[in-house]
């Protein structure tokens, strides 16, 4: 079994978190073979530049070792800023990526699960974009709680289909 521990992304993180977001919009499919590629895109830049603003909240996943190998993160985009499983003002968008060598060992589970928590304070949701086809990611989504949106599906960059989904953390009474 594979041993890791978890612990709150940081500012610092910012490079391995452009690394995890390359991994996540599955940018290598796509002929791109860096970060950087994350970097140079508009619709991707959202996600992490600026990291550690007013509601960011990240975990990042490290080997005993102390090699990054996963993380996860929320951040509320809104207004022009809306990322692609924009829900509402109020919900942050999810992104997550898993080194592919250590991907189905319990390290996305392990994120998403920290997240949550932590979450779970400050917002009612969270949202999330995912590729139709990317079984393995839909089945831990489902697994922790999201839901497909209905009517969300889009063509994505890639040509497929993606749809987001949401999680609810609480209700909120009026």
């Amino acid at each position: 079994m594979l041993a890791f521990t978890l612990r709150p992304a940081a500012v610092a993180d910012e490079p391995f978190l452009w690394q995890m977001l390359f991994e996540a919009a599955h940018m290598s499919e796509e002929g791109h073979t860096s970060a950087l590629a994350a970097q140079d895109s508009p619709e991707l830049d959202r996600y992490v530049n600026g990291r550690g603003r007013a509601g960011d909240l990240g975990a990042v996943a490290v080997t005993n070792s102390m090699l990054p190998i996963g993380a996860a993160w929320i951040r509320l985009l809104t207004g022009q800023e809306r990322g692609y499983a924009y829900i509402d003002e109020k919900t942050p968008e999810l992104a997550i990526g898993v080194l592919p060598g250590y991907r189905g060992s319990g390290v996305g589970t392990a994120l998403l699960a920290y997240l949550i928590n932590l979450a779970k304070a400050q917002y009612p949701a969270i949202a999330l974009s995912t590729r139709a086809t990317n079984l393995p990611a839909v089945r831990l989504y489902e697994r922790v709680g999201f839901q497909k949106v209905i009517g969300s599906d889009v063509i994505n960059r890639a040509g497929s289909i993606s749809y987001n989904m949401k999680l609810i953390l609480h209700t909120i009474l009026v």
